[in-house]
């Protein structure tokens, strides 16, 4: 691309990517360890306990740092997407 092309930025996209990536690593780390990934998030994101998620690499610090509703918004955005 060249320099007199304008790129857009969504602030938006970022943060639902960044979340997707977070939710990622985290099911995997609690599958690696053995738990339900859908059962424990659900109880987390319910909740607001983080004692639902592992803190095998660093699981539990990663979920925490998001908002739990905009866990839940990019979660229905991507069910939707679905349909």
């Amino acid at each position: 691309m060249g320099q007199n092309t304008t790129h857009l930025f969504s602030i938006d996209e970022f943060n639902t990517e960044f979340v997707r990536d977070t939710l990622k690593e985290v099911w995997d780390a609690l599958e690696e360890r053995g738990y339900n990934p859908t059962n424990q998030l659900v109880g987390y994101l319910i909740s607001g306990d983080p004692g639902y998620i592992s803190s095998h690499k660093e699981a539990r610090n990663k979920m925490t740092r998001l908002d739990r509703s905009k866990v839940i918004e990019v979660l229905l955005k991507e069910f939707q997407k679905q349909q």
